[in-house]
């Protein structure tokens, strides 16, 4: 999952700990759910919420799970994996089938910070039998390994690039995963997508990233572009909005960052939007033929 603004927003990291404390007693108490064999099975999991099961419809989980190669038994590195939208379909999965999951979560140096990897950490907890044994490691400035290299069969970058471009962090991420990935393993992203005739932004203060600087950033990592997909375009997204990408659902911004929230903010244009376009793209790690 992406992290809306967490490089600029303690506010925004409390929310995201809240919504998992929050999570978590609701779990908690829910009845045993059974291990989902199928990627069918675990996108229609009972414990997912009913808000990130809502979101479906334009994050299409089935349809980019499948083009980036997610298998059963499959070692899979899921990089800031957030309040866990992701993680509560794919770790089920490969707890079912045998596979592993390395959550390559945020390298807290804060209060803050710390209290979000907790609560994900909460999360798994409540429900071993569901999610199994997940090897939470961290990624950030001085991470090592986030996973053993050469070890994963599948690392995913899920709207997070643009948060990796403002705390300078992007070229790590490319090279933590190439590391970890097998020869032939494969990187898959999911990223809010800029205009190609915009300027480019090195920052992405307002969320965008030029499709051609997530390919550059690949290659110079070692990476091959193996398919792009349109799975999660949205031709409605303009990109011009008030509060850059967050002004659109699930986050819905009404103000700049830091302040409060403006009760008179009309949001049905932006609700009429939907969520953003996102590029969608698969690359390889040279190497031999991943199965």
């Amino acid at each position: 999952m992406a992290h809306p603004d967490i490089r600029f927003s303690r506010r925004g990291v409390l929310l995201g700990a809240a919504a998992l404390s929050a999570c978590s007693a609701r779990d908690s108490g829910s009845k045993a759910a059974t291990a989902p064999a199928t990627l069918e099975a675990a996108i229609a999991g009972s414990w997912r919420a009913p808000a990130d099961r809502a979101r479906d419809r334009w994050r299409h989980p089935l349809e980019s799970l499948q083009f980036w190669g997610l298998k059963p038994g499959q070692t899979v590195v899921e990089f800031w994996p957030g309040a866990g939208w992701y993680t509560d379909i794919v770790d089920p999965f490969l707890a079912a089938t045998g596979g592993k999951l390395y959550a390559a979560d945020l390298e807290a140096t804060d209060a803050d910070g710390r209290a979000m990897v907790e609560a994900y950490r909460r999360k798994l907890a409540d429900k071993p039998k569901l999610y199994g044994k997940v090897e939470i490691t961290a990624f950030g400035p001085t991470s090592g390994p986030v996973a053993p290299a050469g070890t994963a069969d599948l690392v995913l970058f899920l709207r997070n690039v643009h948060n990796w471009m403002a705390a300078g962090l992007a070229e790590k991420a490319f090279r933590d995963a190439f590391a970890a990935l097998k020869p032939g393993g494969v990187l898959g992203v999911e990223e809010h997508r800029a205009d190609p005739a915009a300027v480019p932004d090195v920052t992405a203060a307002d969320g965008y990233v030029p499709q051609d600087y997530v390919v550059q950033l690949a290659k110079e990592a070692g990476f091959t572009l193996a398919a792009a997909s349109e799975i999660n375009a949205n031709p409605k997204d303009t990109k011009d909005h008030p509060f850059g990408v967050w002004t659109l659902p699930p986050v819905r911004r009404s103000s700049p960052r830091g302040k409060p929230a403006d009760p008179s903010f009309d949001h049905a244009k932006y609700d009429a939007i939907g969520e953003s376009d996102r590029m969608t793209l698969r690359f390889v790690k040279a190497g031999a033929t991943h199965a």
